[in-house]
């Protein structure tokens, strides 16, 4: 039976962590429910691809510190693993990436906002607008008015950093319409507030598929996950800097690459929207025809290729955009 809780502050324990209570059984994704997020204090250890409120209470703590999982899901995958080694690294623990004792009690004491909330879905939220379907091939896109979400689901879920099967599971039965109320993940709000120009230097790991984002003083503020290069056209090494940062940018293809899949030799538009290409937000380099940008998939982040640039999930990439400005730098590390 579904219980909505108003103020869900913190995940049960779904299985333990070493050193902490263990059960057998994780809750599935047809069965959690509000009740699995609400009064933990315990630790959980999750199994690998399955759905548990401790990796969901996780995946939160980690966006919220700027340790970003990628897409909020409830399974430990590999993204979760890198956010997790990225936080031990900075707090001075071992870097395996496991959610062991030591890691869990310094996550949960690094902030108390609830980690789950109530949202009343807006009309602003509803209207859109929408598209039926994005189409797989590029020529295909470039014929859409705009490369909008395809449902309010997809926006909602975008909004609030999730998975849209995570969002359906903790909100059996909703219909997803204006006026409603939902339980969204709550990692954004409580996040810290920087400013343009916070960040003054980036480090494009290509190996570990990272970004990572430091201050004016070399504090790291923020690591992302991200999907850098491909064959067709690889990373660059070495210094650059930010250009310009765009906002809803178009995306216009150069048939020179000769992109898998594209079969035009002229080049085309495609116009903006959050499935665009290049997602809500390009972020321009020096290196001609480089970037750091959104993505329409955002499940895919750190797991597959960009068309040689620097992917990231929308949100990951809007919150960059929002701490750097022009002359920002940015570097590509081999090692």
């Amino acid at each position: 039976m579904w219980r909505r809780v108003v103020a869900v502050g913190v995940l049960t324990a779904g299985c333990a962590l070493a050193g902490g209570p263990a059960r057998a059984q994780g809750p599935s994704l047809e069965t959690i429910n509000a009740a699995d997020l609400k009064d933990a204090d315990k630790s959980g250890k999750a199994k690998p691809k399955k759905l548990d409120p401790v990796l969901i209470k996780a995946q939160v703590l980690l966006d919220r510190a700027r340790f970003s999982p990628g897409v909020t899901d409830g399974r430990n995958g590999e993204n979760v693993k890198k956010a997790v080694a990225a936080f031990q690294r900075a707090n001075g623990l071992k870097d395996s990436g496991a959610l062991d004792q030591e890691t869990w009690t310094k996550l949960t004491q690094s902030s108390t906002e609830p980690v789950a909330k109530e949202y009343v879905i807006t009309d602003e939220d509803a209207k859109g607008p929408f598209v039926e379907k994005i189409p797989g091939k590029m020529e295909e896109q470039a014929k859409l008015d705009r490369l909008a979400y395809t449902s309010l689901r997809e926006a909602l879920a975008e909004k609030f950093h999730m998975d849209e099967d995570l969002l359906k599971a903790l909100n059996p039965g909703k219909a997803f319409k204006a006026g409603e109320t939902i339980l969204v993940a709550n990692a954004e709000s409580a996040r810290p507030k920087e400013g343009k120009g916070d960040v003054t230097k980036i480090e494009v790991d290509k190996k570990a598929h990272e970004l990572r984002a430091y201050g004016k003083d070399g504090k790291l503020v923020a690591v992302y996950p991200a999907s850098i290069g491909s064959a067709e056209k690889p990373a660059p090494s070495g210094e650059f800097e930010v250009r310009a940062v765009v906002l809803n940018p178009s995306y216009t293809y150069n048939p020179d690459y000769k992109f898998k899949g594209v079969k035009s030799d002229k080049k085309f538009t495609i116009k903006p929207g959050p499935n665009n290409p290049v997602g809500a937000v390009w972020i321009d380099l020096t290196k001609e025809s480089y970037g750091i940008h959104g993505t329409p998939e955002p499940a895919k982040v750190g797991k597959t290729y960009s068309h040689g640039c620097i992917r990231l999930t929308n949100w990951d990439a809007k919150d960059l955009a929002g701490m750097v400005e022009k002359g920002a730098k940015v570097a590509f590390l081999d090692r």
